[in-house]
């Protein structure tokens, strides 16, 4: 009965999604809004020239939207007197101001030319692939067509809708299958570690720990040192790959057996058998995991999306209409 359940899942998973890829086209705003691509493509060079990080800040922000219920726009959307949004809900209180600032400045550009036309959800869906390519990750096409979510309530965020860095991988597994993605795209998607960073407090615990933690010893000293004072100053953060940090590459793969992962779910990728193996893939071959990055991209970029009258286009990012 169990795996009936799941099999039906999976049919019903890829019936809605080819039923919304229908309606989603790369050239959907070729006519209604030809400078689309070119308008993002500009902001995001100038963002991304004045402030490196926003690629690792935009990536973050595009996952945080996605998984938990669909890339929709929702976790942009500011809190008001009313309601509190998804963006202060904890789990997203530590995202960068640098990832919704560039979508906003996409959004009042694309509103001077082309008003009340180009979706908020496919700004950030363009506006991430850009940044990737920017930083020399690979380029993969985006289908457009999306609509903006009229709802964004952090109460509609359940206890598990987002990965933590502490969540063993048979949690992280059962997040990802049960929305669809098969643990190879799980793994691939978490290559996404190569660039960004990570607070102190997402990993000290685990470092402190002598023994059994994965770790290299040397790196294990160099990060008790680099946090010592993150209860004092919470903003204390370490790049996730200390090796490449604003480089776009494979990197991640090929520091973690060398115990040089910097979260519990890092190491987790490389001690469980289910993903083992894929870990070592990605770490000798980058041109495998540039195109199975891609591929497990496009298919996030689809997920749970809104079209024709299920959703609107905002003026605003930051509020619903």
């Amino acid at each position: 009965m169990a795996k009936l359940i799941i099999l039906l899942f999976f049919i019903n998973f890829s019936l809605q999604s080819s039923a919304v890829e229908s309606r989603l086209t790369t050239d959907f705003y070729s006519k209604s809004c030809p400078r689309f691509l070119d308008i993002v493509r500009d902001t995001i060079t100038n963002k991304q020239i004045t402030t490196p990080t926003t690629a690792a800040a935009a990536l973050r922000l595009f996952f945080h939207d996605c998984f938990p219920n669909g890339c929709d726009a929702s976790v942009l959307v500011s809190s008001t007197a009313f309601a509190t949004a998804e963006r202060d809900s904890s789990i997203n209180l530590s995202l960068p101001g640098d990832g919704f600032d560039v979508v906003i400045r996409a959004k009042t550009a694309l509103e001077l030319a082309c008003p009340n036309t180009v979706s908020c959800s496919d700004i950030l869906a363009v506006a991430v692939r850009d940044l990737l390519v920017t930083v020399g990750g690979p380029y993969y096409e985006i289908s457009l067509g999306r609509r903006d979510s009229r709802v964004s309530r952090s109460s509609l965020l359940l206890a598990d809708s987002l990965p933590l860095p502490s969540s063993p991988i048979s949690k992280l597994v059962d997040q990802f299958t049960s929305r669809g993605f098969s643990v190879q795209e799980m793994v691939a998607l978490s290559g996404a570690h190569t660039i960004g960073f990570s607070h102190c407090k997402e990993f000290t615990n685990r470092v402190a720990r002598v023994n059994d933690t994965g770790y290299n010893p040397r790196f294990a000293d160099a990060l008790r040192k680099a946090c010592s004072n993150y209860r004092n100053d919470p903003t204390i953060s370490v790049f996730n790959d200390v090796m490449t940090p604003n480089k776009f590459d494979n990197m991640y793969f090929q520091n973690i057996p060398k115990g040089l992962g910097l979260l519990e779910s890092d190491h987790g990728l490389y001690s469980d058998p289910r993903t083992r193996p894929f870990v070592e893939l990605y770490a000798s071959d980058q041109a495998r995991f540039f195109k199975d990055f891609a591929g497990a991209m496009q298919k996030l970029s689809v997920y749970g999306v809104l079209t024709g009258r299920r959703g609107e286009i905002r003026r605003r990012c930051d509020a619903i209409n």
